[in-house]
């Protein structure tokens, strides 16, 4: 396990450390390889990331194996629809002071305060639940009774929800929805994916992965992967991929027929953030086009809402994004 105090981290000890990662988790997680990378990479931009798929495809065990690789506070908590945001956040209880009888308001802190926090069927709770987790998510802080309580950095949301079970559950708000640096779809295994898993998990022993990073490591790895410099044209690239989601854009092509609202601000800071670290995965220290492209799917998904025309012809953001792709020059015209 490799500690940032000891060193100073330099772009080939991101890389290795991240590779290293990587492989920890795969020893456990099989296939997959898209959402481990992208998982990854939300990691070491510092942001959150939505997991969606079907029961029983290793959602839950892809981000328990993730607190195995870190050596950080992992919290688990189950979204049910009677939770309620104190039983997210903490609350103030009443304490007794032993020596001087007295008695006074102490705060209580939630499953909320830990560095990786796994918000299990995030869609099973109630809107004033979720909105719990708008605060801590993007301020790294919450508020009870006026008194603002800061998280321990690092600090990282992995949500998790199914997409084909509609009862006892409530959609995410847009507001929560675009905090989420990535939205990532996790779909099945092939026959021979399939067979190892069987063998994995059925086995006496299961596999474990070790630690390979503290904390410290992963604040200094995403320092350092936000000082990678981008070019003004790649710039200029993300934002006509961002404005080409909004319906009237001239690169828009199926998004001026089949989409109501377009990505927010949040949609271009978050794929250069996540280009920047999808570039040094790769080794190399400048973000190109290709690394634009490569995180523009998970990055704007679900920053775009389409409208009923588009879900009476079955119509997919996924399918949205790519029409960009396609039609957004590199350079401007």
């Amino acid at each position: 396990m490799i500690d940032a105090t000891e060193l100073e981290l330099t772009p080939q000890d991101f890389t290795n450390i991240a590779q290293s990662m990587e492989e920890e988790i795969g020893h456990v997680i099989v296939g997959q390889r898209e959402v481990v990378h992208g998982i990854l990479i939300c990691v070491l931009a510092g942001g959150h990331v939505l997991l969606e798929g079907v029961p029983g495809l290793g959602k839950t065990m892809l981000i328990r194996t993730l607190s195995e690789v870190l050596d950080v506070q992992f919290s688990r908590i189950q979204f049910t629809p009677d939770l309620m945001p104190a039983d997210i956040t903490g609350s103030n209880i009443i304490a007794e002071d032993h020596l001087t009888g007295g008695r006074h308001f102490q705060f209580q802190p939630g499953p909320i305060f830990a560095n990786l926090v796994l918000a299990d069927e995030i869609n099973r709770a109630t809107p004033k639940t979720q909105s719990a987790l708008l605060e801590a998510m993007q301020e790294r802080q919450v508020t009870v009774a006026r008194t603002r309580h800061h998280l321990q950095e690092p600090f990282f949301v992995m949500a998790t929800q199914n997409p084909i079970e509609m009862e006892g559950t409530y959609p995410l708000p847009e507001a929560q929805v675009d905090r989420f640096l990535f939205k990532l779809t996790i779909g099945y295994p092939s026959q021979e994916e399939l067979v190892d898993i069987v063998s994995r998990t059925t086995a006496r022993e299961l596999p474990h992965a070790r630690k390979v990073a503290t904390g410290e490591t992963v604040l200094r790895m995403i320092t350092l992967a936000r000082d990678l410099p981008i070019a003004r044209p790649v710039v200029d690239y993300v934002a006509r991929l961002v404005m080409a989601t909004h319906p009237g854009s001239e690169y828009g092509g199926e998004a001026n027929q089949y989409v109501r609202f377009g990505s927010s601000p949040r949609g271009a800071q978050s794929i250069v953030t996540a280009a920047k670290i999808h570039a040094m995965l790769q080794g190399r220290y400048n973000v190109a086009f290709e690394d634009v492209r490569f995180v523009a799917l998970p990055a704007l998904r679900h920053r775009i809402i389409l409208n009923f025309e588009a879900e009476a012809e079955g119509i997919t953001p996924d399918s949205i994004v790519r029409d960009i792709l396609r039609n957004v020059p590199e350079h401007a015209r």
